[in-house]
């Protein structure tokens, strides 16, 4: 019997491959002269590649069960003084040059951010939020920034609801919520910078204003996610209603001058001066709720990160009102299942890794919102028996086409997962000469956030604000100075207290479902950092619905169609599965390794 059809389609997004990865053209020459050695030269690199591809041999690795799929195409990048992992090869630049010239892992997270905001404006930028776990070297302190900002004081649910509105639009000036990245920067540099503020913003400054060259892929994500822009929106980002064409420079001179006033004045060049009275009044003539007081009295918040243990490391991630918390019921669920048993990607390892996701996420769904403003029961959420007995719900032979919270009498709408928000956001990571260490991400949520840019200050405004919910009696229902529900989760990971791993990607949903996978092909699996991102990976969307990339075997694609899964097949390396980065030390020698995404424009460097 043929096995059930399948639902394939292709990203927007197109595979492209690495330079250096390329083979050469069989008319090759050498030395300027055509070579009739090209054919046997080329079966050689062929020779070569494959086998130079293989896996590192690792104390599992003569038990371990793997996919087959193709040889990763970056290697992993090793240092021994600091290493760095940014979702742009500018960024990652900049980052390096600050660690090279002594600075702290903030200092180079501080500069990356700045370039970040500038290079992959679509994504993240001073118009959205950011949050950070912190790693002090000297210490072995944990500590956690969150820099997710607030609703205004007028965004009470009868604000919305006046306006004929039964949900929160996914964009326009109703979906803008105070952007907190630029306090996150300062503050965080306050507590572990060393280098002046306006120096490590200069790079920013200095492609903002002087430009940039166009990829391929930002072209691309141009024409995808910006057709919903604003008029100045598309002249800028769209000009003629197509991208700008690759290798063109690109400036936003308006942002390179915010940029400079907020390296000159901090917090007071963008949430207590004209930037903030400009932003003001730019959403208040659009209908939103944000004011310029609501920019005055914003603040970053220091938080304790929450803490597993899985797999013999010490996980950190972000307390609520971010899905953190979804992350370490995941990890606790998965401990009731032989997952190395299972073995790499086979159908049995992806439906039980696709049908524990639905367990976290319908409890996350149901009740992570702002601590501050409602109860989060997150010692409940995270109670090993009560995380033994849910993962006891998965069906061995079924895929659940629903799944309900595991306690709380209320039904609500727990559809927070459908939103495809791919193209949202960068993640950035830094580890210095010292030993301290960050994990940060930061993000416009949407590609292109609200769609809304202001033209006299440059700044995109993201539109986070669109995940809060109307729904009465909701922990994430929107309410006056209140922080959204938020997808952004960095993570850090401890042996014995000392630092393993930094690792985080993008892709909102998919975060916490890509980042379990990948701890999996760190730490069960044997693979290096590089493998264990390249590795193919699955995004399990609402209901049945499940992405996976091609390289997964079709007999495997088969038999999860066969457990109910209605699968959508991803060709190439795209998007829809984040844009991991990580850094991993080495516990008996202490080399860095770093690595990144080629889902992705990231980038690893190290020295």
């Amino acid at each position: 019997m043929p096995p059930p059809p399948l639902a394939f389609f292709t990203s927007r997004y197109q595979r492209e491959a690495d330079e250096d990865s390329i083979l050469p053209d069989t008319n090759m020459t050498l030395q300027g002269q055509p070579s009739s050695l090209a054919p046997f030269i080329l079966a050689l690199v062929i020779v070569i590649g494959l086998t130079s591809c293989v896996a590192p041999d690792s104390p599992n690795s003569e038990s371990r069960t793997s996919t087959s799929y193709a040889p990763q195409n970056r290697p992993d990048v090793r240092g021994v003084n600091g290493a760095v992992s940014a979702g742009h090869p500018l960024a990652a630049q900049a980052g390096l040059a600050v660690l090279q010239d002594g600075g702290t892992a903030t200092d180079a997270i501080i500069a990356m951010a700045g370039v970040l905001a500038v290079v992959r404006p679509h994504m993240n930028g001073v118009g959205g939020d950011a949050f950070g776990i912190f790693f002090d070297g000297a210490t072995g302190n944990v500590t956690a920034l969150n820099g997710s900002g607030r609703s205004g004081a007028l965004a009470t649910p009868e604000f919305f609801e006046n306006q004929g509105l039964s949900e929160i639009p996914g964009s326009g000036a109703l979906s803008v919520s105070v952007p907190g990245a630029v306090a996150a920067w300062l503050d965080a540099h306050e507590r572990f910078g060393t280098k002046p503020f306006q120096q490590l913003l200069e790079p920013a400054i200095g492609y903002a204003t002087n430009g940039f060259p166009v990829s391929k892929r930002l072209a691309q994500d141009f024409e995808s996610q910006g057709r919903a822009l604003n008029e100045p929106g598309k002249q800028l980002y769209l000009p003629g209603g197509k991208a700008p064409p690759i290798g063109t420079l690109l400036k936003n001179e308006a942002l390179g001058a915010t940029l400079q006033r907020i390296a000159n004045e901090g917090r007071k060049g963008f949430y207590n001066g004209e930037i903030a009275k400009r932003l003001a009044q730019f959403i208040e003539e659009l209908g939103g709720h944000l004011r310029a007081e609501d920019f005055a009295t914003h603040t970053s918040t220091w938080v304790s990160p929450l803490r597993g243990d899985y797999l013999n490391h010490s996980f950190l991630v972000m307390p609520p009102n971010t899905q953190g918390v979804a992350q370490l019921a995941y990890m606790e669920m998965a401990k009731s299942h032989s997952i190395e048993s299972l073995g790499h990607n086979t159908a049995s390892y992806l439906h039980t890794m696709i049908e524990l996701k639905k367990l976290a996420f319908a409890d996350r769904d149901r009740w992570v919102a702002d601590p501050d403003k409602a109860h989060v029961p997150v010692d409940r959420m995270l109670d090993p028996e009560y995380l033994r007995t849910r993962s006891g719900l998965v069906d061995a032979n079924r895929a659940a086409e629903h799944v309900e919270p595991g306690f709380g009498n209320e039904s609500f709408r727990t559809d927070n997962g459908s939103v495809d928000d791919s193209g949202d956001t960068v993640y950035l990571t830094a580890v210095d000469q010292f030993g301290n260490a960050v994990s940060w991400i930061q993000s416009n949520f949407a590609g292109f956030g609200s769609g809304l840019l202001n033209s006299e200050t440059g700044v995109l405004l993201h539109n986070r604000g669109s995940l809060y919910t109307l729904e009465e009696g909701h922990p994430n229902q929107v309410a006056p100075n209140k922080r959204p529900y938020h997808t952004l989760t960095p993570m850090m990971a401890l042996n014995n207290g000392d630092l393993a791993f930094t690792i985080g990607t993008p892709g909102g949903d998919s975060q916490t479902q890509s980042l379990l996978q990948i701890v999996h092909n760190l730490l069960v699996f044997g693979m290096s950092p590089q493998e264990a991102i390249e590795a193919p990976r699955f995004r399990s969307s609402g209901g049945l619905s499940v992405s996976l990339e091609d390289r997964v075997p079709f007999s495997v694609q088969a038999s999860l169609t066969g457990l109910g899964h209605d699968l959508q097949i991803i060709q190439g390396w795209t998007a829809t599965f984040g844009g991991a980065q990580m850094i991993y030390v080495d516990p008996e020698t202490g080399t860095l390794t770093a690595a990144a995404d080629p889902r992705r424009e990231a980038y690893a460097l190290a020295y």
